[in-house]
């Protein structure tokens, strides 16, 4: 069940050692969303969606050269949005399961709008869900400015159609930061973003960060803040895959 599509790992999506890295995974999600968009009818009634928050799971890294195989279906879903499940396969054994919150909007106010009855329908094949609500994953307060804080600077590229830094974008800072800390990405890890806010072209970002090498569970885990004139405007928790 679900829309379903494959293709080989892309060459500018590794790091050094042949890793697929984050922002490579979340552009496989936005391609499949697209695609999965222009197959069926949402093209038509809903096309315009954002998404709201990111899980990543990784089980088993996806390393190049590889080919991916990638199933989109809807777990759970409301009238305004929907939790979308992808599930990305390699034939060397990679695994990687992800979740996204995804919030249908009207494309001239971009504010969250009512999916159409033949998407509620079309939603509603692959799931019995149908009270989701938004709840926040990341609530942890923001700490202190401090001189750990560095800028993102934003190029044109970063930029998508609706004027806002691409989902994906936020991820590359994150790798940055994972150069550093090697070992939480070395086995099963469970990495979630946040977008609270969007963050638009010309804008400047500092990125806030913190590590600890053991939190309350004993984990190590390192958490960012994405920051636009003092407000947080995005969040993300990396640490071990729980369980």
């Amino acid at each position: 069940m679900g829309f379903a599509s494959a293709w080989p790992v892309r060459a500018g999506d590794v790091d050094p050692y042949n890793r697929l890295r984050m922002d490579g995974v979340a552009r496989y999600l936005q391609d499949i969303a697209w695609e999965d968009l222009q197959s069926g009818i949402f093209h038509r009634t809903d096309p315009s969606w954002i998404v709201r928050r990111t899980v990543i799971d990784v089980i088993r890294p996806v390393y190049w050269p590889d080919r991916v195989e990638l199933r989109r279906w809807c777990s759970a879903m409301s009238t305004r949005w929907t939790n979308m499940r992808v599930k990305i396969t390699s034939a060397n054994g990679g695994l990687i399961e992800t979740e996204g919150f995804w919030i249908n909007i009207n494309e001239s106010t971009n504010m969250p709008t009512r999916i159409s009855d033949e998407g509620l329908a079309e939603l509603a094949r692959s799931t019995d869900e149908h009270r989701l609500r938004w709840r926040p994953w990341l609530t942890d307060q923001m700490p202190p400015e401090s001189d750990t804080d560095l800028p993102f600077s934003l190029r044109a590229t970063d930029i998508d159609q609706y004027n806002h830094v691409n989902n994906a974008m936020y991820w590359q800072a994150v790798e940055q930061y994972l150069v550093d800390y090697p070992k939480l990405v070395a086995g099963p890890h469970r990495a979630v973003i946040e977008y609270i806010a969007p963050v638009y072209a010309r804008e400047h970002i500092t990125v806030r960060s913190r590590y600890e090498p053991g939190d309350r569970t004993g984990n190590p885990v390192l958490r960012l803040w994405f920051v636009v004139g003092g407000i947080t405007t995005t969040t993300v928790r990396i640490g071990p895959l729980p369980g």
